[in-house]
């Protein structure tokens, strides 16, 4: 097996496969992510999202992977009763998240803020109507998709890469992966697991995610601020946890049930963890790690 990477999504994508079918799995595998990124990124100003929180408070006419990506995440905020809340735009650029993380840089010393961010549960009033392929973002209400759209965008290449033919596969966004097949006299894929000091785990299907807090951190007011919101508040959740990582059928499942149990903390993530019958470690501040569900098999 042999891989390659290439920038998209405010991340690092590493395709590996076969060295026939590499060249044609980045291709089609940098062009998905290209354009998902050129259609869904916050950050780029001429992005239809970014249309879409323009046009808050009116009816705006989407594309058929907005429309998709926006359901499947309204879909998601419904069954983790708002837990993963995909409407914080406002608060988390309101907390200094208001350009890409390369630009804040983990040593920038933001301004302390003038007042009070106010809460999530903006989601609630987002309306999709079918028909017309129609969203309507609440006026004061702005969506982000950065998590869920980038395990969808894993997702989705494996399946593009499957429909042509590659059956056997990884695709990596930045920790969170997705695996099809099976490398050559393997059963299963090793995935190294950074949280847990170099742990391998064997892979045989499906995906891992995980959420953190070692990256995505900057200072504001001579606060510490990351970027997974807790919704209740609209502030950073403060529940003693590092990171999440989970293991589900598909990377978009996993992205959201990591940074769902990250936002609960550890007894409340545990539960929720269990309760869809996924596997996970939740690593707290002090390093304690908490295993979920069956955990794969350790390699070394």
């Amino acid at each position: 097996m042999v891989s390659s990477t290439f920038r998209a999504m405010g991340t690092t994508v590493e395709v590996q496969t076969s060295a026939t079918d590499l060249p044609e799995a980045v291709r089609m595998a940098h062009n998905l992510f290209r354009n998902w990124d050129e259609s869904l990124s916050r950050f780029r100003p001429q992005s239809e999202l970014s249309a879409l929180n323009r046009a808050a408070g009116r009816p705006f006419a989407a594309s058929e992977l907005l429309f998709a990506v926006v359901a499947r995440a309204l879909m998601w905020a419904r069954m983790t009763d708002g837990t993963f809340d995909p409407a914080l735009l406002h608060q988390i650029k309101r907390l200094g998240y208001d350009r890409t993380f390369s630009e804040i840089g983990t040593d920038t010393e933001l301004p302390q803020l003038a007042s009070d961010v106010s809460a999530g549960g903006g989601w609630l009033e987002v309306e999709l109507d079918l028909e017309r392929q129609e969203i309507t973002v609440p006026a004061g209400v702005a969506l982000d998709l950065g998590g869920i759209a980038k395990g969808m965008a894993v997702d989705a290449a494996l399946a593009a890469l499957q429909a042509c033919g590659i059956t056997t596969a990884l695709v990596n966004a930045g920790g969170d992966l997705a695996v099809r097949g099976a490398p050559p006299d393997h059963d299963a894929w090793p995935i190294g697991v950074d949280a847990l000091r170099g742990e391998t785990i064997l892979l045989r299907r499906g995906a891992m995610a995980t959420s953190g807090v070692l990256r995505r951190r900057w200072r504001q007011g001579g606060i510490d601020r990351h970027h997974l919101l807790e919704p209740e508040t609209g502030y950073p959740a403060r529940r003693g946890l590092s990171t999440v990582s989970v293991i589900a059928a598909t990377c978009e499942e996993a992205d959201v049930a990591a940074t769902t149990a990250f936002v609960r903390g550890v007894g409340s993530g545990a539960r929720f963890l269990a309760s869809r019958g996924l596997a996970g470690i939740l690593v707290t501040s002090s390093g304690e790690v908490v295993r979920a569900g069956a955990w794969p098999e350790r390699t070394g």
